[in-house]
């Protein structure tokens, strides 16, 4: 009896001591299967076929349109202003008189250089035909002519004077701002302002153009302008300007001249698009989304779901098509591109596909 108790006892003790151990292994399994989890989590993405498809080459750009022609006009003489000829919003045509400044001291000194340069015309004809018969030298005469150009210089001078008085229009357009009234003193250093003058009768619309579409863009080319304010109106325009050279994004500046219509509904700051018409045919190429690239277009990488497994590849990119991008080399029709989560995920990184 009593040996059929220690035996008892023993076996207990040994499924105890087989329990202990195999429960110690699991955890230690799992710590194992936690390590490899942490090494290479599973990343949940989105992801994109590649697929040759048949594509149009146009494009379209955005920009704000400016004015042809901005000018502050600023006061170039010292002066009281006595009268202002225009208010904000009144169109003006250039030479077109906009504000009178005082003359009464200006006049007075025109008057005076009048009388002067008469009175040096006279002297001169007097001692030109006096020197004819001898009377004067000739040294004499050349005095009195000298000193009636001089005379005459004054005299168109203070006619400049006078003229500035009554202040004009550089450009045509429309009055921006008006930043005098009657009785502001004007100063010719530092200059007042006086108006801002903004000519919308035309306008520059300045978008931007890619490595591969600006080859095909030439000055004078007929571009197509719409503005979201006025979805149902179309504007012709044209290309005067492509920029020689990209700028930090390595995009090429371009720039549209439109003509405003009759009313001038497009004013200058509005958004408007250019809807650039290619003469190719629309042609079969490979695109991806173009949120595929990992840190934009120009890194010429994307992730690739091999078997699950995040692979980076290299490709060479082509022509920018809205959202979607041209592939040259580096990828074949069915692979699948990474579309979200790139930030998330490196070389050998497991993924978990999004449906």
């Amino acid at each position: 009896m009593k040996k059929n108790i220690i035996t008892i006892i023993v076996v207990l003790g040994a499924i105890a001591l087989i329990a202990f151990t195999l429960l110690n292994n699991k955890k230690e399994n799992a710590a194992k299967v936690a390590v490899v989890a942490e090494k290479n989590p599973t990343v949940s993405v989105k992801v994109a076929e590649v697929k040759t498809q048949e594509m149009s080459l146009d494009f379209s750009s955005n920009g704000n349109f400016e004015p042809i022609q901005e000018l502050t006009v600023c006061a170039e003489k010292s002066g009281k202003v006595i009268q202002v000829l225009v208010k904000e919003g009144d169109r003006v045509s250039v030479g077109q008189t906009i504000a009178i400044v005082r003359s009464d001291v200006i006049n007075v000194e025109a008057q005076t250089a009048n009388a002067a340069y008469q009175t040096a015309l006279a002297d001169f004809n007097r001692f030109e035909n006096a020197y004819q018969t001898g009377g004067v030298t000739k040294q004499q005469v050349d005095l009195a002519k000298q000193n009636m150009i001089n005379a005459k210089a004054r005299l168109t001078q203070a006619k400049i004077n006078v003229g500035d008085t009554r202040l004009k229009a550089p450009i045509s357009g429309i009055i921006n701002k008006r930043f005098i009234e009657p009785g502001s003193i004007l100063s010719g250093m530092p200059p007042t302002q006086m108006f801002e003058i903004v000519n919308v009768s035309k306008l520059k619309l300045k978008v931007s153009a890619n490595e591969s579409q600006i080859a095909g863009l030439k000055l004078g080319n007929t571009i197509q302008v719409t503005s979201n304010i006025f979805p149902d109106k179309t504007f012709s325009g044209k290309i005067t300007f492509i920029a020689p050279k990209a700028d930090s994004s390595l995009n090429f500046p371009v720039e549209i001249e439109i003509s405003n219509n009759a009313s001038n509904d497009l004013k200058a700051g509005m958004y408007g698009t250019a809807q650039f018409a290619s003469n190719q045919q629309k042609q079969n190429l490979m695109i991806v989304p173009r949120n595929a690239f990992v840190g934009g277009v120009s890194s010429n990488q994307v992730f690739v779901n091999e078997n699950g497994v995040a692979v980076l590849k290299n490709v060479t990119s082509g022509r920018i098509l809205g959202d979607q991008v041209e592939i040259i080399k580096g990828l074949n029709n069915g692979d699948q591109v990474v579309v979200t989560g790139q930030l998330n995920i490196a070389e050998g990184t497991k993924l978990e596909i999004i449906k």
